[in-house]
């Protein structure tokens, strides 16, 4: 059994995003300040969904409990393919809503950023499908971890989080140009 700790995978997924940072900074040999910004709300984004995710429970005495890969207990895997299965086997309403709410609020940021660190992300459908695509990553990441389950469910709901993240970036857009006198909205017949 290998026991991860969440400052080990903090700090894991903190070497990886400077040691990307500092190749990019190299070959470029520039920093944009503004973009290292967003980039690194992203990255402190993708951190606290890492906590969220992979370190969930929390022991009695307030510490986070340490993510248990255990090699011999990967097969068969927990998972959920089929939508709404599961959705309302918990033991209270409260805790059903809590994890629909969190999956959906915890990828609202994804179709906030999405557009504003990448250019060709400018599109609803673009920006679904690239938080369609982070879910999956993070579901299939979950795969040999034998207390966490891939679920269909967080797919569908994370999904839709980004969209409403997307609803609220095109809101502030609009917004933002109509202050400046930039944008007319069309006038119906």
């Amino acid at each position: 059994m290998i026991e991860i700790s969440f400052f080990t995978g903090e700090a894991l997924l903190a070497g990886c995003y400077l040691f990307l940072r500092v190749c990019v900074w190299l070959k470029n040999r520039r920093i944009d300040r503004k973009r290292e910004a967003a980039l690194l709300l992203m990255y402190l984004y993708l951190a606290v969904i890492v906590r969220f995710v992979f370190y969930p429970a929390l022991r009695e005495n307030g510490k986070v409990l340490p993510l248990l890969f255990h090699p011999n207990r990967i097969w068969p895997p927990r998972l959920n393919l089929i939508p709404f299965l599961h959705q309302f086997d918990y033991t209270s309403k409260w805790k059903m809503a809590a994890n629909i709410v969190g999956n959906i609020l915890l990828f609202v940021p994804s179709g906030i950023l999405f557009p504003l660190l990448y250019k060709r992300l400018d599109r609803f459908l673009k920006v679904t499908a690239a938080g369609f695509g982070l879910s999956l990553c993070i579901e299939l990441m979950q795969l040999p971890f034998r207390v966490r389950t891939t679920d269909t469910d967080d797919l569908i709901q994370n999904t839709l989080g980004c969209m409403i993240g997307y609803g609220v970036y095109v809101a502030i857009k609009k917004r933002k140009m109509n202050r400046k006198g930039n944008y007319s909205v069309p006038e119906r017949d």
